[in-house]
């Protein structure tokens, strides 16, 4: 089974820039995926700021397949 989520891009700086729902193909910025783990869609993640910036992450757990990156 494929991650749920997977980050397709990246900036210079290594922080995750877009992802895709490999579910319904969705593809999402960052900004796009925080409103969406804020409204409950996305359960099994949740938002951090990093360096005062809003930034979505996988809630701690031991599966490997939802993990970002």
């Amino acid at each position: 089974m494929p991650k749920r989520i997977e980050v397709i891009q990246e900036s210079k700086t290594g922080r995750n820039e877009k992802f895709k729902d490999n579910l319904t193909n969705k593809v999402m910025t960052r900004p796009q995926f925080v409103k969406e783990i804020k409204n409950g869609n996305y359960e099994n993640y949740t938002v951090k700021k990093i360096n005062n910036l809003e930034t979505p992450v996988s809630k701690p757990d031991k599966k490997r397949n939802n993990n970002l990156g």
